[in-house]
């Protein structure tokens, strides 16, 4: 066994314990811990197919951006385990049952679909229409692949994501009759006048009467 496939089983241990921790752990905070790792553990594994462009995105943007944001999200909600933790018994038959399912579709996948491929090999060099050889580029590649070959997926998925983000905005910064927003304009307009006012009001009824003290009193009848 050489370095490259040691490398490649160590990435796919981790990777796998990394995926297992993720749904087992008790933490959330953990639970994200753990995604990361398996994120860095699969962009290894691309770097090793000769993937680089792939594992560069994975890095830069699940790592660097997504899944900060979920780490920021799980450690800044309230989140009650034991609440969360209700029901799992009864509803744990119906998520074995398509666990299993799932599993037996990526096996079927994975044995069936990918017999008698070769290694992909990375060329060194092309030729452009001019004759002339330049340095071949995986990402040059790929961009060729997607707006070419997979133009109309490419732009079905720009649409739903399109759709999701307006979708989003929108159920955010709707305008709820529970909330309170502030005016800037009339927040820049406001005066010292507008907000405190001095109102005289007339007394409803007379002080009661302080009771005299026992020793004035006593002192009044001896005089």
């Amino acid at each position: 066994m050489d370095a490259k496939t040691g490398f490649f089983y160590l990435f796919s241990v981790v990777l796998l314990y990394a995926a297992f921790r993720v749904i087992t752990a008790r933490n959330p905070v953990h639970a994200v811990l753990h995604l990361i790792l398996a994120f860095s553990q699969a962009a290894a594994i691309w770097l090793i197919l000769k993937a680089e462009f792939l594992a560069i995105a994975l890095v830069l943007v699940y790592l660097g951006a997504v899944m900060v944001l979920f780490l920021f999200v799980v450690m800044m909600l309230d989140i009650h385990i034991d609440t969360v933790r209700q029901g799992f018994w009864r509803h744990f038959p119906l998520a074995a049952f398509i666990g299993a399912l799932i599993a037996l579709e990526m096996a079927a996948v994975l044995m069936g679909g990918f017999r008698g491929m070769d290694e992909p090999k990375a060329v060194a060099a092309m030729v452009d229409v001019a004759g002339n050889v330049v340095p071949y580029s995986n990402t040059k590649a790929l961009g060729k692949l997607l707006y070419t070959e997979y133009l109309y997926p490419v732009e079905i998925a720009a649409v739903i994501l399109l759709v999701a983000m307006i979708a989003a905005i929108a159920l955010t910064l709707r305008q709820r009759k529970d909330t309170k927003v502030t005016k800037v304009s009339e927040q820049v307009r406001v005066r010292a006048a507008d907000r405190v006012a001095l109102v005289k009001v007339a007394a409803t009824q007379k002080p009661a009467e302080e009771p005299a003290a026992p020793a004035a009193a006593a002192e009044e009848k001896k005089a």
